[in-house]
C-alpha cells in the first residue's frame, strides 16, 4: 500500500503528459523529454531501480525521439 498512491499519481501525471504534443521540432523535443523522463522514472520506480537514472535515460530518449520526428511523422489533426 505504501507504493500505491505514488504510483497512481505518477501514472496520472504520465497520462497528462502524453496529451502535451508540440508542433515545432524544439517543442516536440521538449515534450518528448518530459514524457520520456516521466515514463523512465515510473518504470524505474515500478521495477525497484534508480528513479533518477530512469528519468535521465527516459528524458534523453524522449528528447531524441521528439527531435527526430517532423510534422509528417505525426498526426496533429490536420
Amino acid at each position: 500500500m505504501n507504493k500505491f498512491i505514488p504510483t497512481l499519481l505518477l501514472t496520472a501525471f504520465m497520462g497528462l503528459a502524453l496529451t502535451a504534443c508540440g508542433y515545432g521540432t524544439g517543442e516536440r523535443a521538449l515534450s518528448g523529454a518530459g514524457i520520456g523522463a516521466a515514463v523512465g522514472a515510473g518504470a524505474a520506480a515500478a521495477t525497484g531501480g534508480d528513479v533518477t537514472k530512469g528519468a535521465v535515460i527516459g528524458g534523453g530518449v524522449g528528447a531524441a525521439t521528439g527531435a527526430a520526428t517532423d510534422a509528417d511523422d505525426i498526426n496533429l489533426d490536420r
